[in-house]
């Protein structure tokens, strides 16, 4: 296969993930999740809303978490651009496209773009955010895993290479991707501008939805604590995958579900991405077969994700047969 090559010359800057907007039933029992047994960070917190942050970071947000009396629902994913110039490229370049955007006012943020990609994600763009102190050697306010900072987004989405071109014809670079043994089908891209393997993440499936946000940890015994400490406060079942060690990204992980099913990633960071002569890096999709240690996930980790607001999932041309944990274990039985 020849791999996607990325846009040198990028329409505008865009520069990272920055956020995401989940809807949650009960603000009270997300707060004891994400705040006091995970470890982000409350920057606001109205009736309606929670405004979080990792300790590293000093945007004012990058999760959101809004009240709804009806099915919880991922709302936006959202990237940060450099400047206000940037942003006004990207309007102009969504309208060509015939994707249209929009603009919106956000708490905490400056101006900001809504807009959805070419599978359907709802994007929220922005060039500024309000700040807040940074709580780096703040110790004594650390809680739980004491995220650092947030990383990246996967979205199951029902076509990987049309998503795959889009952005990288935004200036995206492909650092990994998975395929089957011996085909050339891309079944996962893995995308990023800031300079490490992802910013996001497009996985075959049914979609688009939204798998899931990833914060990073500052170190690997954080990743244990936090199940200690989630269990500790009666959250030890939202446990989903891991701890483990993935093999695109090379990083340690755990996955964990919030009270509303909203997926949350744990992990010890990763490699630097951003010389010219780094080349995308291949896996073949039987590697969770093949792997040294460690059990794959659950079927659940493959197919269930949160749907976007007022988008209806496509079903993929090929769905996935990934292998899964309850595979490994009827093997083992067998």
């Amino acid at each position: 296969m020849s791999v996607p090559k990325t846009n040198p010359n990028a329409p505008f800057n865009m520069t990272r993930a920055s956020h995401a907007v989940l809807t949650v039933k009960d603000l009270g029992a997300s707060r004891a999740f994400y705040v006091d047994a995970i470890g982000l960070v409350a920057s606001d917190e109205t009736k309606d809303a929670l405004f979080l942050r990792g300790v590293e970071e000093a945007a004012h947000h990058s999760l959101v978490l809004k009240r709804t009396s009806e099915a919880p629902v991922c709302e936006r994913v959202g990237l940060r651009v450099y400047t206000e110039e940037d942003l006004e490229k990207a309007k102009a370049y969504f309208d060509k496209a015939q994707l249209p955007a929009r603009w919106v006012e956000v708490p905490h943020q400056g101006r900001t773009l809504h807009v959805s990609d070419a599978v359907g994600t709802p994007l929220e763009i922005c060039a500024t955010m309000d700040t807040r102190p940074r709580l780096t050697v703040q110790f004594e306010k650390f809680k739980g895993a004491a995220p650092g900072r947030v990383d990246h987004f996967q979205i199951l989405c029902p076509d990987v290479p049309k998503a795959c071109a889009f952005y990288l014809d935004m200036g995206f670079r492909l650092s990994e991707y998975i395929c089957p043994d011996g085909g050339d089908e891309l079944l996962f891209v893995f995308m990023q501008r800031k300079g490490n393997p992802h910013d996001i993440v497009f996985a075959n499936g049914a979609g688009p939805r939204f798998h899931h946000v990833a914060f990073t940890v500052a170190e690997s015994h954080r990743l244990f604590q936090a199940c200690d400490i989630a269990g500790a406060l009666g959250f030890g079942r939202n446990l989903e995958h891991g701890p483990g060690r993935h093999g695109p990204g090379h990083a340690l992980f755990v996955y964990f579900r919030d009270p509303d099913r909203h997926r949350i990633e744990l992990f010890n960071t990763h490699y630097q991405m951003m010389d010219i002569e780094n080349e995308p890096v291949r896996w073949d999709a039987s590697y969770t077969r093949n792997r040294a240690w460690g059990l794959p996930p659950r079927r659940a980790w493959h197919f269930e994700a949160s749907q976007f607001a007022g988008v209806a999932p496509r079903e993929p041309a090929k769905k996935p047969d990934p292998f899964t944990l309850e595979k490994f274990l009827a093997e083992g039985a067998s």
